[in-house]
C-alpha cells in the first residue's frame, strides 16, 4: 500500500455510530436511536470498544460471503466497518502470533442469534485456517458437530424456531502454525423437562419431528413407529410443524453430519433406538388397583407400548412393569419395598424419560468429543467457543431459570472483570495513568446464590438433604429467614416489613434485583428438579437391558456396585460446572459478542424499541460504554492516525520524514487541540473526548474536499493540455497525408493523360496498317473467287454432259427388261393360267414359314422355367401360331426342370405351392417367406443332445420343431416353448427343461387363425369336447408362422381319418382360454411405438396387438 493511498477505516461512510464508545451525547435514547438507524439500513453489528453487538436480521444478507472472509482476513480491528468476522480475526491472529489462548464469549436471549453466531466464527476460522487433507478432515468434523448438537439439543420456542435448550462451549484446539487438531465440548444444563412437557406453542427436541418425517418406512418399522405425531403423548401437537423448518432433510443433514463426525452405524442405530424408546415410553399410562392392605397400587393399562419399548431396549417387560409398581428403599442392610400410586408411576415414568434422554445427550457429546479431540499429545493453542443460554425473565420462572440467570451473573461478573483488566493493562503497558472506574458489582448477587453457608444454592441442597416432610414451602420459609435483610433479596413472607404489602409479588415466590433487572421466582418444583431422582429400581431395570448403550448410561444400575450415597443434586452438579467453566474463562483472552433480538414476531425490518432497551439494560451495554469511555473514548496507533489524518497541517503533507509519535505531536499542535483532551502512549494516541475526534473527522472531510477540487483542477489541466498536444499532433500527421495525397493525385492523373495519349496514337498507326492489310486481303480474294466461278462453271458443264449419258444408258435397260419380260410372259402363258396365284402364294408361305422357324431355333430363351422373355413375332397372320409354341415350349422345359427334382425337393415345393395357395393375398407376411426354404426341423432334435429326454417322448417322426412364443392372457407377454409337429400330434415343451407342457393329437385341431398384417400371431383351436379343449386354446407367436400352419393344413389333409384344418384369416378373432372367450384384435401401430409387434391387455376380454406399418 502506498503512502498516498487512503486505508479504509471505521469511520469511513459511517452510519450512526460505529463504535458506541464514540457516540456523543451518550444516553440510553442515543444508545437505541443509534441501534435503530444502523439496523434500518441492514447495518446488524456495532461495537463497543473491542465487543461485539449483534442484532438478528432475521433475514439473509450478503455480508457472509466467502469474499467477505477474504475483506477482513489479516485486517485490523477498526479498518473496516463493524463485523463479526473482525472479531474473529483478530482472535485468531491473537492466538496464532502472539500465542494467547483465546475465548469468545456469546451471550443474549432465545432467539437473539447466539447459535448462528457460534457458526459465524466457526466458518470464519475454519475458511482462513490452514489447508490440507487431514485439517480439511478436522474442520469438516468440527463444523459438523453443530448439527448432530442442534437436532438433540434445540427446539422450537415462542421466541425463536431453532432455540439451544442447552449451553454447549467448545474448545478448539491448534498447532503451532494456527492449523486445527481437534476440539472438545463442554455441555450445560440441558433442558430436559422439556422432553416430557412443553408450553404451548412449543415443540419438543428437533430429533423427535425430524425422526419422524425423515426415516425410511423400514427404519420406522424397525422403531416401531408411525409416522403421526398425535400417536405421542411427548410431542405437541399445536406446532408440529414449523415454517421454514423441513424435519426430513434435516433428518438425512443430521445423519450424514454424524456419519462424517465419525459414528458407526450401529452407534446410530443405538441412538435411533433410544428415541424411539422415549416416545413410546410417553405413551404408557397407568390405572390404580386397590390391594388388600388398603393400599393403592399402579398398573400398566395398554402393555403394546410396553412391550414394544421393551424390544427395543432388550429388557424383559415384566422387570420393567414392577419397576412402575415398585419402589425399594435400601438403608444400611435393610431392603423395604413400598408400592407406587398412579401418581408417582407417572412421575417414575417421567423421570425415566428424561434421564434416558439426558443420559444419551451426554453420551452424544462424549463421543462426539472422542472423535474430534486432537490425536497429537504436544502442546496446543485453544480457542473456546461459548454459546450459553442469555438472561431469562419469563411470566413464570421457575428452577431452570434461576440457575441460568445465576450463570449468566457469573458471565456479567467476569465480563466486567476482564473488561476492566483489559482497560488497565493497556494504560500499564502504554504508561499512561490509571484512575479507578466506579462500576456496580454484581458480586454481591452472586454470593447470595452461590455462598457455600446462606447462598440459595446452598440452602435448597440443605433442605433437600434433610430427613422429614421436604417441600417448596419449607424451603421458601428457610429463605425468608435466612436471606430476609439482603438487599437483593425480596419475598412477601419476609422478615423485610416493606414487601408485606407488595401485591406484585405472591406468597408462594421470592425475587431477586439481578443485575439485568428484578426476575420473580415461583417457588414450585425447586425441590424435585434440584433433587433429580431416579427410582433404583429403574436404573437397574435399565442396566439389565441387552441395549449396547444402557449400561453405559446407567452405571449405578449395576447390583454388584450399590451405592447407598445420594446423588449430588442438579443444582451442585451446575455450580460446579459454572466453578470450572469461569476458570477456564479466567485464563483466556476474552472477545465478546452481545446478541439482541429486536422484536418478538421474528420479522424482518421491526425494531421494538422497549425489547431491545430491555436487552441493553440487563446485558449491561451502557454500562460497557461507560467503562470504556471513563479513562479514554478512542486509540489508536501512530502510524495509521497519521497517515489518516496528515493532510490537515502542512508540516505533515504529504510526507513526514520523521517518527510517527513526533509527526502526530506537531499535527495537534498544529491543530491547537488542547492538552487535556489527548494524552500520548508509547505506541498509541489517547483521546479522551468523542468531540475531539469527530472534530477531526470534520476537518478531515472539508481537507479531503479540497484536496479533491484541487485535483480535479490539476487533472482538467493536464487532460486540456494533453488534449490540445494530441490535437496538434495529429494536425501535424493529418497535413503531411494529405500533401502526399494530393502530389499522388496530380501524378496519377499525369500518369493517366500520358496513357490516353500515347493509345490513341497507338490507335492511329495500327489502323493504318490494318487498313493497307485489308486492302491486300482483298485482292488475293477477289482472284481466288473469280478462279473458283470459273472452275466451277467447268465441273459443272462436264456433269450435266455425264449424267445426259448416264440417263440415255437406263432407258436403253429399261426398255430391254420390259421387252425380255414381254417375251417371256408371252412364251410361258400356256403354262400359267388357273392355278398360278395359289401356288406362288404357297411358295411365299413356305418360304416364309421356313424363315420363322430357322430364326426362332437361333433366338430360343433359356431352359429356366421363370423366364418369360420370347422373341417376338415377325408377322401378323402367326400370333396364334407364335403363342402355342411359346405355351408348348413352356411346358416341355418345365417337364424337363421336373425330372431333375428329387422326392424331398419336391415335397417342399408342394409345400411352397400350397402356402400360396392357403396366404398369396391374403396375409402381408407372406412375400417375405417365398425366398426362405422350409427346412422343418430347426432344432435338430435328433442330433442336439440338449433335447435327448424330449425326443424320447416323440416316438413318430418330427416334421417341424421350432422354438415359439406363448402369449399370456394376463399380460400379454410371451413365454418362450418348443413346438414339435408329427403326424398325429402337435407338442409345447419348455425350452430350458425339455419338459412337455402339452401334447394334443391333431384331430383335436379344428382351425387356425391368423391375421391379414405383418405379423406371427396364430392361434390353434380345439375342437369343444375333446380332452385337450380342457386348458382352452393356444395362442402363439413365431417367426415362421407360414411353413408352420402350412406343414399343419397339409398334415391334416394328407390323412383320411379327420377333417381337413381351416385357416381363418382375419384381424379380429376369439380365443377359448378355459372358461372365458378372449377377442384377440390387431391394429396398425404408429411410428413412435418403433418397429416391433407389441402384445398388451386391454381389458378380460381383449388383447391388443400393435403391428408397426409396413
Amino acid at each position: 500500500m502506498s503512502k498516498m493511498e487512503v486505508k479504509t477505516s471505521l469511520l469511513d461512510n459511517m452510519i450512526g455510530v460505529g463504535d458506541m464508545v464514540l457516540l456523543e451525547p451518550l444516553s440510553e435514547e442515543t444508545f437505541i436511536e443509534n441501534l435503530h438507524k444502523r439496523f434500518e439500513h441492514n447495518e446488524i453489528y456495532t461495537y463497543i470498544g473491542s465487543v461485539v453487538i449483534s442484532m438478528n436480521p432475521y433475514k439473509s444478507l450478503p455480508i457472509f460471503t466467502a469474499d467477505k472472509v477474504e475483506e477482513y482476513r489479516n485486517r485490523n480491528f477498526y479498518e473496516l466497518s463493524p463485523h463479526i468476522y473482525a472479531l474473529a480475526d483478530e482472535a485468531y491472529r491473537s492466538l496464532r502470533d502472539q500465542d494467547k489462548d483465546q475465548c469468545i464469549l456469546i451471550t443474549g436471549e432465545s432467539g437473539a442469534g447466539k447459535t448462528e453466531a457460534s457458526k459465524l466464527v466457526m466458518s470464519y476460522v475454519a475458511a482462513v485456517c490452514g489447508k490440507g487433507q487431514e485439517v480439511n478432515k478436522v474442520k469438516e468434523q468440527l463444523l459438523q458437530s453443530n448439527p448432530v448438537l442442534e437436532a438433540f439439543g434445540n427446539a422450537k420456542t415462542v421466541r425463536n424456531d431453532n432455540s439451544s435448550r442447552f449451553g454447549k462451549y467448545m474448545d478448539i484446539e491448534f498447532d503451532f502454525k494456527g492449523d486445527p487438531l481437534g476440539g472438545v465440548i463442554s455441555n450445560y444444563l440441558l433442558e430436559k423437562s422439556r422432553v416430557v412437557k412443553q408450553p404451548r406453542g412449543e415443540r419438543n427436541f428437533h430429533v423427535f419431528y425430524q425422526l419422524l418425517s425423515g426415516a425410511s418406512e423400514d427404519t420406522l418399522k424397525k422403531l416401531k413407529l408411525d409416522r403421526d405425531f398425535s400417536k405421542y403423548n411427548y410431542l405437541s401437537l399445536d406446532s408440529a410443524t414449523v415454517n421454514g423448518l423441513d424435519d426430513a432433510a434435516n433428518f438425512r443433514t443430521v445423519r450424514n453430519a454424524m456419519q462424517i463426525v465419525g459414528f458407526m452405524e450401529d452407534e446410530v442405530q443405538s441412538v435411533l433406538e433410544l428415541v424411539a424408546a422415549v416416545l413410546k415410553l410417553g405413551n404408557i399410562e397407568f390405572k390404580p388397583e386397590s390391594r388388600v392392605n388398603g393400599f393403592d397400587e399402579s398398573r400398566v393399562k395398554d402393555k403394546n407400548d410396553l412391550k414394544e419399548m421393551c424390544e427395543l431396549l432388550g429388557i424383559e417387560q415384566s422387570v420393567l412393569e414392577r419397576a412402575f409398581s415398585f419402589r425399594t428403599v435400601e438403608a444400611k442392610m435393610e431392603k423395604v419395598s413400598t408400592t407406587l400410586n398412579v401418581a408417582q408411576a407417572y412421575y417414575a415414568r417421567d423421570a425415566l424419560a428424561k434421564n434416558i434422554y439426558s443420559r444419551m445427550f451426554s453420551w452424544l457429546v462424549t463421543r462426539i468429543n472422542e472423535s474430534i479431540k486432537a490425536q497429537t499429545k504436544s502442546r496446543k493453542k485453544v480457542m473456546g467457543v461459548l454459546d450459553i443460554y442469555g438472561f431469562e425473565i419469563f411470566e413464570d420462572n421457575s428452577f431452570e431459570q434461576f440457575i441460568i440467570n445465576y450463570c449468566n451473573e457469573k458471565l456479567q461478573q467476569i465480563f466486567i472483570e476482564l473488561t476492566l483488566r483489559e482497560e488497565q493493562e493497556e494504560y500499564v503497558r502504554e504508561g499512561i495513568e490509571w484512575t479507578n472506574i466506579e462500576y456496580f458489582n454484581n458480586a454481591i448477587i452472586c454470593d447470595l446464590i452461590e455462598n457455600n453457608q446462606n447462598g440459595i444454592l446452598a440452602m435448597l441442597d440443605e433442605e433437600c438433604l434433610r430427613p422429614g416432610t421436604v417441600t417448596d414451602e419449607t424451603f421458601l420459609d428457610k429463605l425468608n429467614t435466612v436471606c430476609a435483610e439482603h438487599q437483593h433479596f425480596e419475598s412477601r413472607l419476609s422478615k423485610n416489613s416493606k414487601f408485606l404489602t407488595d401485591h406484585s409479588l405472591p406468597h408462594n415466590c421470592f425475587r431477586i434485583q439481578h443485575y439485568a433487572g428484578k426476575v420473580l421466582y415461583r417457588v414450585e418444583g425447586f425441590v424435585d428438579k434440584n433433587n433429580d431422582l431416579l427410582y433404583r429400581d429403574l436404573s437397574q431395570a435399565m442396566y439389565k437391558a441387552n441395549h449396547s448403550l444402557m449400561k453405559l448410561l446407567f452405571p449405578e444400575g449395576n447390583p454388584a456396585k450399590v451405592n447407598l450415597k445420594r446423588p449430588p443434586t442438579a443444582g451442585f452438579q451446575f455450580r460446579a460446572s459454572v466453578g470450572t467453566l469461569m476458570k477456564n474463562l479466567l485464563t483466556k483472552n476474552p472477545n465478546y459478542i452481545r446478541c439482541i433480538k429486536p422484536n418478538d414476531k421474528k420479522a424482518a425490518q421491526v425494531f421494538t424499541d422497549s425489547l431491545v432497551c430491555h436487552q441493553v439494560r440487563y446485558l449491561g451495554l451502557m454500562e460497557n460504554v461507560r467503562v470504556r469511555r471513563a479513562g479514554y473514548a478512542f486509540r489508536q496507533p501512530y502510524e495509521p492516525c497519521l497517515e489518516r489524518y496528515k493532510m490537515l497541517c502542512k508540516q505533515t503533507w504529504p510526507h513526514w520524514k520523521g517518527p510517527a509519535r513526533e509527526g502526530v505531536e506537531v499535527l495537534l499542535k498544529d491543530l491547537e487541540v488542547p492538552e487535556d483532551e489527548f494524552s500520548y502512549g508509547r505506541s498509541k494516541i489517547f483521546i479522551r473526548n468523542p468531540r475531539t475526534l469527530f472534530f477531526l473527522e470534520e476537518r478531515r472531510r472539508q481537507c479531503l474536499e479540497d484536496l479533491a477540487t484541487l485535483i480535479q483542477k490539476i487533472y482538467r489541466g493536464w487532460k486540456c493540455r494533453t488534449h490540445f498536444l494530441l490535437l496538434k499532433k495529429s494536425q501535424v500527421v493529418v497535413a503531411a497525408w494529405y500533401r502526399r495525397y494530393a502530389q499522388q493525385r496530380k501524378y496519377q492523373k499525369i500518369k493517366s493523360s500520358s496513357i490516353v495519349v500515347q493509345s490513341f496514337i497507338r490507335g492511329w498507326k495500327a489502323r493504318k496498317i490494318l487498313r493497307e492489310l485489308k486492302y491486300q486481303k482483298r485482292c488475293k480474294e477477289a482472284v481466288t473467287t473469280i478462279a473458283a466461278y470459273w472452275h466451277g462453271t467447268q465441273a459443272r458443264r462436264e456433269l450435266k454432259q455425264l449424267k445426259e449419258e448416264a440417263r440415255r444408258k437406263h432407258a436403253v435397260a429399261v426398255i430391254w427388261a420390259y421387252w425380255l419380260g414381254l417375251k417371256v410372259r408371252r412364251e410361258y402363258r400356256k403354262f400359267f393360267r388357273a392355278n398360278a396365284g395359289k401356288k406362288i402364294y404357297e411358295f411365299t408361305i413356305q418360304r416364309i414359314m421356313q424363315k420363322y422357324f430357322l430364326g426362332l431355333k437361333n433366338t430360343m430363351p433359356s431352359m429356366s422355367p421363370i423366364d418369360k422373355s420370347w422373341p417376338a413375332r415377325p408377322y401378323l397372320f402367326l400370333e396364334g401360331t407364335h403363342q402355342e409354341l411359346r405355351k408348348i415350349f413352356h411346358l416341355w422345359r418345365c417337364k424337363k426342370y421336373r425330372s431333375q427334382f428329387t422326392e424331398e425337393k419336391k415335397a417342399i415345393y408342394e409345400e411352397k405351392l400350397e402356402a400360396s395357395e392357403i396366404f398369396k393375398g391374403k396375409k402381408a407376411l407372406y412375400p417375405s417367406s417365398v425366398g426362405q426354404p422350409f427346412k422343418g426341423d430347426y432344432l435338430e432334435i435328433n442330433k442336439n443332445p440338449k433335447y435327448q429326454k424330449l425326443n424320447s417322448v416323440v416316438d413318430e417322426k418330427v416334421l417341424l420343431a421350432d422354438v415359439v412364443n406363448k402369449i399370456n392372457r394376463a399380460n400379454g407377454k410371451g413365454a418362450s416353448r418348443i413346438f414339435l409337429l408329427t403326424k398325429k400330434n402337435f407338442v409345447l415343451a419348455d425350452q430350458k427343461t425339455g419338459q412337455v407342457k402339452a401334447s394334443v393329437p391333431l384331430p383335436d385341431l379344428s382351425s387356425v387363425s391368423v391375421s391379414t398384417q405383418n405379423d406371427g400371431f396364430f392361434a390353434l383351436k380345439l375342437k369343444e369336447g375333446t380332452p385337450s379343449a380342457a386348458k382352452g386354446d393356444f395362442l402363439l407367436s413365431s417367426d415362421r408362422l407360414i411353413e408352420i400352419i402350412t406343414k399343419l393344413h397339409r398334415t391334416g389333409a394328407a390323412s383320411a381319418e379327420r377333417e381337413q384344418i381351416s385357416v381363418d384369416i382375419s384381424d379380429e378373432f376369439l380365443v377359448q382360454f378355459k372358461q372365458d372367450k378372449v377377442c384377440v384384435k390387431f391394429i396398425q401401430a404408429g411410428p413412435k411405438n418403433g418397429n416391433s409387434v407389441t402384445c398388451k391387455r386391454k381389458n378380460n376380454r381383449l388383447l391388443e396387438v400393435s403391428v408397426p406399418s409396413p
